[in-house]
């Protein structure tokens, strides 16, 4: 089935301080019944007029100076049944929010990255049980620094080698440079997820993480942090290209993704949405960086006037919601889009399937191969379905997919820190009560 969206109607109009472009798109009652012959969707319409209450919730955000403004697409079975833009792509300039916005998407680079990983592993060039050692050699033996309960640590071998699947499920006990060890990995200068601002490729700092005490033993916790970026290394060491280059060819371009870069191009300055920080709970504008300014990720980055030298796997692109969306309904497809196949069906059901076992993790929610998984609504206390998968971004963005449903959402906005926020669990709830 060719992706296409359904007919659309548009309203645009200005509320409040901001402006809002939106269209709604599906069909109800007798309209959705006399379509049906030929959309034939695979799941019950979801209401366009319920879906509007988003419309006005959004607003209230910017009205209160709680966000600038934001992007939303909602599609269901491959067609757009609600798109907003609200807000200001950048509101000291009065610059309103455009459905093409570029955004920041910080860790939402992770799934393309282990997509990525995927696409090796179907053609026989890694498996995601191997070692990490046995294309990084220096990863071969890692050690782990654990506590004295003095305010020092100790450091100890890793238990075991440390795995491609490890790096996938975030369960090789490698942090964003926190932990036991923290000050080793402080001096090493690797902290924090940002890498826009350095002068030396990716794969270089990974090479000198391995030395550090890493946060907990392989295979025995949780622990978010640079994994992803050391997968993209290992793309870039088994393709033989940079991770920039390979993305770009097996999954940006296939899939007409038209704004997704790791930097800016100059051109598309005027789109790129600004950077707000939470503070007192109103955005404010955060800074511009300092030249030679190190670890400054609040701020609007590097990504027009950095080094661009340094492609992070695990956080470091640009986007916009309809590329994004477009991405998320080739995973919701089983790995297929418009006819070309990237990946297998049975390597997504791999990568959204739970592969924590008794790890511990928030209840009624699990993790596979690069996304965050819902295996129980009840005990997450929210609308939702089971099998739904999705993560979010450091800027604030969300985004999942419900193949229950045959839901993809994308919600971008540009808010470091966030603060005490709650739009993400009332955007979940105004879309799951428009279902059927």
């Amino acid at each position: 089935m060719k992706f296409r969206p359904h007919p659309t109607f548009g309203l645009k109009g200005v509320l409040g301080a901001g402006l809002i472009a939106l269209s709604l798109g599906g069909y109800t009652g007798a309209a959705f019944a006399q379509s049906a012959a030929t959309a034939a969707p695979a799941h019950g319409p979801i209401s366009t007029e319920r879906l509007a209450r988003l419309t006005p919730l959004l607003q209230t955000y910017v009205d209160e100076g709680r966000i600038a403004g934001a992007v939303v697409i909602v599609q269901q079975d491959g067609h757009e049944v609600y798109s907003a833009a609200v807000g200001w792509r950048d509101k000291e300039a009065k610059a309103p929010m455009g459905k093409d916005a570029i955004f920041r998407i910080a860790s939402q680079t992770k799934a393309l990255t282990s997509v990525a990983v995927m696409m090796l592993m179907e053609e026989g060039r890694l498996l995601i049980n191997d070692p990490v050692g046995k294309y990084l050699p220096e990863w071969s033996k890692t050690t782990v620094a654990v506590s004295d309960g003095k305010g020092g640590y100790e450091v100890v071998p890793a238990k075991r080698p440390i795995t491609l699947r490890d790096l996938l499920t975030h369960t090789a006990g490698i942090s964003y440079g926190t932990g036991a060890g923290e000050k080793a990995w402080r001096e090493a200068g690797i902290t924090g997820w940002y890498f826009a601002d350095r002068t030396e490729p990716v794969s270089a700092v990974v090479a000198r993480m391995a030395a550090l005490p890493m946060a907990a033993q392989p295979g025995e916790q949780f622990v978010y942090g640079y994994n992803t970026d050391i997968l993209g290394a290992i793309v870039e060491k088994v393709s033989g290209q940079t991770l920039e280059a390979f993305l770009n060819e097996r999954l940006i371009r296939p899939l007409g993704l038209k704004d997704t870069a790791f930097y800016l191009p100059p051109e598309k300055t005027d789109r790129l949405s600004v950077v707000y920080s939470a503070k007192d709970g109103l955005a404010q504008r955060a800074p511009e960086p300092a030249d030679g300014q190190g670890g400054g990720y609040v701020n609007q980055g590097h990504y027009l006037n950095g080094p661009r030298v340094a492609f992070s796997g695990g956080a470091g692109l640009l986007s916009t919601a309809a590329d994004y969306s477009r991405f998320l309904e080739m995973l919701r497809r089983g790995g297929e889009l418009d006819g070309h196949r990237y990946l297998s069906r049975k390597s997504v059901e791999l990568m959204t399937g739970n592969h924590l076992g008794d790890i511990p993790y928030p209840a009624g929610k699990g993790f596979g191969l690069g996304f965050e998984l819902r295996t129980d609504v009840a005990l997450t206390g929210e609308l939702g379905s089971d099998g739904e998968f999705g993560w979010g971004g450091a800027y604030h963005s969300t985004y999942w997919v419900d193949p229950e449903q045959g839901l993809t959402v994308v919600y971008l906005t540009q808010l470091l820190p966030a603060g005490n926020i709650d739009d993400h669990g009332k955007l979940r709830a105004l879309i799951y009560q428009a279902l059927p």
